[in-house]
């Protein structure tokens, strides 16, 4: 009848809508849908991966994969004892300390204690060949008020009095530790904002997406220049905080600095037997010339 044709045609119109999978896999329609879906939870470089084989889960600011959607249990556990298993470590947080080395020993010492372990101070962790782990707490308050576990790695010496230190934590603590550590090196004043790269905002995702759908026929010629006019999002921090704040802080008395690395260093954990012989068959060793 007349109402069944007219409804023929209309679904019609509406099926021609719809983007085939080519033009919904087009690299500047992933850009914009990616940036605009990780607003809420950052996604780990690794995501993609994780998100076809296991059950994601949202935690601390990321989207984490929790459990295997495959019966791959035994796989993992065959990894770890007769292989190598990777596990992506890059949502735990990163914090920098830089300054004279006396100067971070000297307020260091206050959050944490030798009667738990080695400390920060010493030499095989000084040197910067070996990761440490200790506990922290509030400073001069051990064994009262802990503030979590955490691991350490300083930079190797380079001959000068200023040196750098790793300090990795999971990101239900970092708050915590943060501020201690702003209180007790002094740090007030932010050294620079955080925004010192230009950062997706909402707005912007949003009139991205706009542009991506009302490319329509025209698309094929614009998508190359169309790549490049959509920024890929530059995530500064971790999951938990607003990215508009500021990620570096200094002490104006001692010039020691703060800052905040949370997704700015990858961390992965490879667990097995056959883990060194898959980083040194991975990494190649670069040539270093001297001037």
């Amino acid at each position: 009848s007349k109402k069944q044709a007219e409804k023929a045609v209309h679904q019609k119109k509406e099926q021609s809508k719809t983007k085939c999978r080519k033009a919904r896999r087009r690299h500047i329609n992933l850009v914009a849908e990616f940036n605009h879906r990780q607003r809420k939870n950052i996604w780990l470089e690794t995501h993609i991966w994780h998100a076809k084989r296991f059950h994601m889960v949202k935690k601390w600011g990321y989207c984490l994969g929790n459990s295997p959607t495959e019966k791959s249990y035994r796989a993992c556990y065959r990894a770890m004892t007769k292989h190598c298993l990777l596990q992506d470590l890059s949502y735990y947080c990163c914090l920098e300390l830089k300054g004279e080395e006396n100067e971070l020993l000297k307020q260091l010492a206050r959050i944490c204690s030798i009667d738990t372990g080695l400390t920060f101070q010493e030499a095989c962790y000084l040197s910067g060949r070996f990761e440490g782990s200790l506990n922290l707490y509030r400073a001069d308050r051990y064994p009262e008020d802990m503030l979590g576990p955490v691991t350490f790695i300083w930079k190797p010496r380079d001959g000068s009095e200023n040196r750098q230190l790793w300090i990795w934590m999971h990101p239900a603590l970092k708050q915590d530790i943060l501020w201690e550590l702003k209180a007790i090196f002094q740090c007030s004043e932010p050294e620079e904002i955080c925004i010192t790269e230009p950062v997706t905002t909402s707005i912007q995702e949003e009139n991205q997406v706009e542009v991506v759908m009302s490319l329509g026929r025209k698309r094929k010629k614009e998508d190359k220049e169309g790549e490049k006019a959509v920024p890929v999002k530059k995530i500064i921090g971790d999951g938990t905080r607003d990215p508009f704040q500021p990620y570096s802080w200094i002490a104006q008395a001692t010039g020691i600095t703060i800052s905040d690395r949370s997704m700015e260093i990858l961390r992965y954990r490879l667990i097995g037997p056959l883990s060194h012989s898959v980083l040194t068959g991975t990494l190649k060793a670069a040539s270093v010339q001297t001037v």
